[in-house]
């Protein structure tokens, strides 16, 4: 199984705007072409298409923060995919990909009520530091 993590296109693009989570996941989960006009307006906010086979089947967004570290703020594959190591090998080579820039921390947020994400980012080193307040949702980070 051939995972890349790719630039986003005029060429792939739309691929990436149709992809889809499942329904009980769409409450987690901005749609992607929201997040392709919040990096089109922020030229610092990196996004890749995760690919399996050079097909997209998924969406990263990261972003710089005032500390210099970098927040993992999108991170999805389409519900066609799920369930096949797709995610975990991409956020394998996202994180190294991350690491390249040379933050001090790598953070990400999820629902505290999402127990799947809670382990899923546990198994790659992620720390719960606690509660943002401002929206509510989980905190957590790698130091590197």
């Amino acid at each position: 199984m051939n995972i890349t993590l790719s630039q986003i296109t005029r060429d792939n693009y739309e691929e990436v705007c149709e992809l889809e989570v499942a329904k009980h996941q769409e409450e987690y989960v901005a749609e992607n072409t929201w997040s392709l006009v919040q990096a089109s307006f922020n030229p610092s906010y990196e996004t890749r298409a995760i690919c399996l086979e050079g097909k997209p089947v998924g969406f990263f967004m990261w972003v710089p923060e005032p500390d210099g570290a970098q927040s993992i703020w999108r991170f999805m594959v389409d519900r066609q995919y799920q369930n096949k190591g797709i995610g975990r090998r991409a956020l394998e080579i996202a994180l190294e990909e991350i690491k390249a820039v040379g933050p001090k921390r790598i953070l990400i947020l999820y629902d505290p009520k999402n127990a799947v994400a809670k382990d899923f980012y546990a198994s790659f080193g992620f720390i719960e530091i606690g509660i943002d307040e401002d929206i509510d949702e989980m905190l957590a980070e790698i130091t590197i």
